[in-house]
């Protein structure tokens, strides 16, 4: 029987991109876990629909939000603004489970979500390019799938 110094060092090393896409998915996952969202500020003329989802008695979007959201990252990152708008346009959406009166919320999640991704996260600044934030959609995609965010 080995001991644990021993297993530690027959584990296999993490690349640093890899441990830090794993670094930012887990601290994102966590901040999507908590409802409201953190949001440092709105502008009251252009956020004034999605205020009342911040506010500390706001309810949580149902499950099925989270997933559909980072499907609308995937396509904001990928440029695929074509799959976007039909999405949207012809609410698709709705064959997932989520209602018109959740779109607000729908956007909010992917916008705070891409915004996230985009502003230099914690341990997101260092990553090189689109398909890493990319990879940060996958564990993020992964992580929901696990259940790690729950209502």
């Amino acid at each position: 029987m080995s001991t644990r110094w021993e297993r530690l060092l027959d584990q296999k090393p993490v690349p640093l991109q890899q441990h830090l896409l794993d670094e930012a998915a887990r601290v994102l996952l966590g901040e999507l876990g908590r409802w409201p969202l953190p949001v440092e500020e709105i502008d009251p003329r252009t956020g004034g629909r999605v205020a009342d989802l911040l506010g500390p008695d706001s309810p949580r979007p149902s499950p099925a939000v989270f997933p559909a959201a980072l499907r609308l990252v995937r396509w904001e990152l990928g440029r695929d603004h074509e799959a976007y708008d039909e999405y949207m346009r012809n609410r698709r959406y709705q064959e997932t489970g989520i209602p018109d009166g959740e779109r607000p919320a729908l956007l909010l999640v992917s916008r705070w979500v891409l915004e996230q991704l985009l502003s230099g996260a914690p341990g997101i600044r260092r990553l090189p390019g689109s398909r890493a934030l990319v990879g940060v959609v996958d564990r993020l995609e992964r992580g929901l799938g696990a259940g790690i965010v729950q209502g």
